[in-house]
């Protein structure tokens, strides 16, 4: 495995990739008016990890790395896929800080969208973003049937706009390890294994190995969350960049109020492994698997 210090470098590097894309990408889409552009640009580039963005990428190059089946596009396209599932990631962070949401007012060390402009607007950029996002997916030539069902899935109305709506509804009632499991894998797990599916569709593989790809990666989204759930007890917003404690006090659905504290590690541990062998196993061995690997490990081994 490569040492995360070079995975962490890779990953900068990666993130810069990502971020000129994008912004390249929003310069280069006309007819925004002026404050839409400008809270757009607020919640895109306030300074996320681009975790999704690199699963997709790295996922298309560890499959295409020593192999000879063609790819179904070029990794400039894949990039500008992976910038398209981080401007709908974007566009559901802004939703989910809004007062009737979360009612958070940091996100990334800095003031949400709709204390930084006004509800109106977040609400407006978000919508922007989102329907942003899908046109993009939308440009991709022979891939965007499957790219755009795929992210629309996983995000959509039995995906994570579900698994919010779920969440909300959780809150303060007594639940069990499976309605929890239900709740994050909609929210969160989906959508971070739909950028890994991505990658593999991308990267020309099989529907067997897209399938498992994605079934790996939603294990992988459910320890990530996981990771941030407990990251809400242990850590704190000058960490983390954004307000902690909220779901304790909200008596959110978390594998924290259900088992405590060091069973939910526990469990997290456990089920990010799950993920993280059943992915390995369809990857070819090389570098670019290497760090793929160690960035998923990087997922819920984190602290911020």
């Amino acid at each position: 495995m490569s040492p995360p210090g070079e995975t962490l470098v890779a990953l900068k590097q990666e993130r810069a990739r990502v971020e000129n894309r994008l912004k390249k990408l929003l310069r280069d889409e006309s007819g925004i008016p002026r404050r839409l552009r400008a809270a757009m640009a607020h919640s895109l580039f306030g300074g996320g990890k681009r975790l999704r963005p690199a699963l997709l990428l790295w996922t298309f190059d560890a499959l295409c790395q020593n192999r000879r089946r063609k790819s179904r596009a070029s990794r400039s396209s894949a990039l500008t896929a992976a910038c398209a599932l981080e401007i709908i990631h974007t566009y559901s962070l802004i939703h989910d800080d809004l007062p009737a949401m979360d009612d958070d007012v940091l996100r990334r060390g800095r003031p949400t969208c709709h204390v930084a402009f006004d509800e109106a607007t977040a609400i407006l950029a978000g919508d922007g973003l989102q329907a942003w996002g899908f046109a993009l997916l939308g440009r991709m030539g022979g891939s965007a049937p499957f790219l755009v069902d795929l992210v629309a899935t996983a995000v959509g109305p039995a995906g994570m706009v579900g698994g919010q709506l779920e969440d909300l509804a959780a809150e303060g009632q007594e639940v069990t390890t499976r309605t929890v499991q239900r709740i994050h894998e909609r929210k969160t797990a989906r959508l971070i294994a739909s950028a890994m599916g991505a990658g593999a569709y991308l990267a020309g593989a099989r529907t067997t190995a897209v399938t498992e790809i994605l079934a790996a990666g939603r294990y992988i989204g459910l320890a990530f969350q996981g990771a941030d759930d407990l990251l809400d007890i242990t850590g704190s917003a000058e960490q983390l960049g954004k307000s902690v404690g909220k779901d304790a006090a909200a008596r959110k659905a978390t594998w924290v109020r259900l088992d405590g504290l060091e069973k939910a590690k526990q469990r997290t541990e456990r089920v990010g492994h799950r993920g993280w062998l059943q992915l390995k196993k369809q990857l070819p061995t090389g570098p670019h698997t290497e760090l793929l690997l160690n960035l998923v490990l990087l997922m819920w081994q984190r602290e911020k």
